[in-house]
């Protein structure tokens, strides 16, 4: 990969989203360019992802040139435990302690000479940013504590933290560009990526130099629209947007609020109970007549605030610019619950880990679904949990919606379901602790004599 050969250096510059202690971007987010130069060292970075529906584990292995190598087997290890942090919102010591399986299983693949100087992070996402009060830092504060008492490896003061959505999209544009060899081409040959999490989803793409200096101010409390990112002498200026309370679990919360305590057509015939999410119980009861696509849809559209007044020449949803699209965003990978449900649903074979697939897709597999009654849904839908088969109708429905009628694209354009991208021969997670890794690398103190900052 022409990236991979030729880096010298890699410049994150990225404005702060919020003066909260909790959140950070890391030095993602610190206004500072970061030279490297060649030496003969390997570095790891074990980088875990507190997401709202699991905590996930990462180890990744790079030599002087950044440049990914075998960790085992693969050019990555990873792993999950369920449920996410947020679920132990009473007990901030259990959740970390849910941790030390995952912790202890990172370690043992970090030869013991470099484990002092390998940087371990947390990054929060969604789940925890929705939790009230001081409950989330209760429960960072113990996974610090935790991670200071039995771990060897390197814990720099702000690594447990909650990512911001600017950070998280971010990171998940450089791990994918990274992945396909874009980073160092121009802003046009890169691909743009929309993250669908539990809690939030993330767009993320480059855009031209003029449509970044022209870009308007975020609302009140919202992160700067634009990002800027300069890699191996190109600069890229990345439109970036989180929308919390989007994400795949966190929306079916948003959709059953609207209808409150009546029924709900986007919920599966025969279904009459409750939903919970983050603390919070919401009436799941389908309609007499069963699930229903154009009333689904409807409902679906109100949730998302399409409607909502755009103060811009373009928005997506509840009012937010669009970045402007551009040939940044031509190529668009769809990542994360988009690919879950792709495969869960039977809209592409489970042996595939990325496919090519249309917006529409979702439509027609969602009019089926909504046809189907709950006491059929198991035979229909063999890879769905049957905690979630009540809301297949829902999910699809909502993820076609929030493609086509909130980020306005066309049914019938082109976009890439991705869960892994492939790397060498190898597989790699389409995940954005990829991104934060090779930040973290970047930032290690044995490495302060190779770089200089402005």
């Amino acid at each position: 990969m022409e990236f991979l050969s030729l880096i010298t250096f890699l410049l994150f510059l990225v404005v702060p989203a919020t003066s909260s202690s909790q959140y950070v971007g890391n030095k993602l987010l610190s206004n500072r360019k970061i030279f490297l130069k060649t030496e003969n060292t390997t570095s790891y970075a074990v980088i875990f992802d507190g997401g709202s529906t699991g905590t996930r584990v990462h180890v990744f292995h790079f030599d002087q040139n950044l440049d990914l190598l075998p960790v085992n087997d693969s050019f990555e290890f990873y792993d999950k435990i369920t449920p996410g942090l947020s679920s132990y919102e009473d007990d901030p010591e259990e959740a970390a302690e849910t941790l030390i399986p995952l912790l202890e299983e990172a370690e043992s693949l970090v030869p013991e000479d470099l484990r002092s100087s390998t940087p371990v992070r947390l990054g929060a996402t969604a789940g925890l940013r929705l939790l009230e009060g001081n409950a989330s830092e209760l429960i960072l504060e113990a996974v610090r504590d935790m991670l200071t008492n039995r771990s060897s490896l390197s814990l720099e003061s702000d690594a447990v933290a909650i990512l911001d959505g600017t950070a998280e999209g971010s990171y998940m544009w450089v791990a994918m560009n990274y992945l396909l060899g874009n980073l160092g081409k121009s802003f046009s040959q890169t691909v743009g990526v929309v993250d669908l999490g539990g809690g939030s989803v993330q767009m993320a793409y480059a855009v031209s130099s003029n449509t970044a200096a022209n870009a308007p101010e975020a609302p009140d409390g919202e992160d700067a629209y634009i990002q800027t990112l300069v890699v191996n002498g190109t600069t890229y200026n990345l439109y970036v947007h989180s929308y919390l309370y989007y994400g795949k679990e966190a929306s079916r919360a948003v959709i059953m609020n609207v209808t409150g305590d009546s029924s709900n057509p986007c919920i599966l015939a025969g279904y009459n109970g409750t939903y919970t999410y983050s603390g919070v119980e919401y009436t799941a009861l389908a309609s007499t007549s069963g699930s229903d696509y154009d009333e689904c849809r409807e409902i679906v559209l109100e949730a998302l605030k399409v409607n909502e007044t755009c103060s811009y020449k373009n928005c997506t949803f509840g009012g937010i610019w669009n970045g402007g699209g551009g040939s940044g965003q031509s190529t668009l990978y769809i990542t994360t619950s988009f690919y879950y449900l792709v495969i869960d649903s039977g809209i592409v074979d489970s042996n595939k880990t990325s496919a090519t697939i249309y917006p529409a897709e979702y439509k027609i597999a969602a009019e089926k679904a909504c046809q189907v009654k709950l006491e059929d849904a198991q035979s229909t839908y063999p890879l769905l949990d049957e905690d979630v088969l009540p809301y297949i109708c829902l999910d699809l429905t909502y993820q076609y919606t929030l493609l086509v009628d909130g980020f306005g694209l066309d049914p019938y354009q082109e976009v890439i379901v991705a869960n892994e991208i492939e790397y060498q021969d190898s597989l790699i997670k389409a995940a954005w602790p990829l991104g934060s890794a090779i930040e973290a690398i970047s930032s290690l103190s044995s490495f302060k004599r190779l770089m200089y900052f402005m």
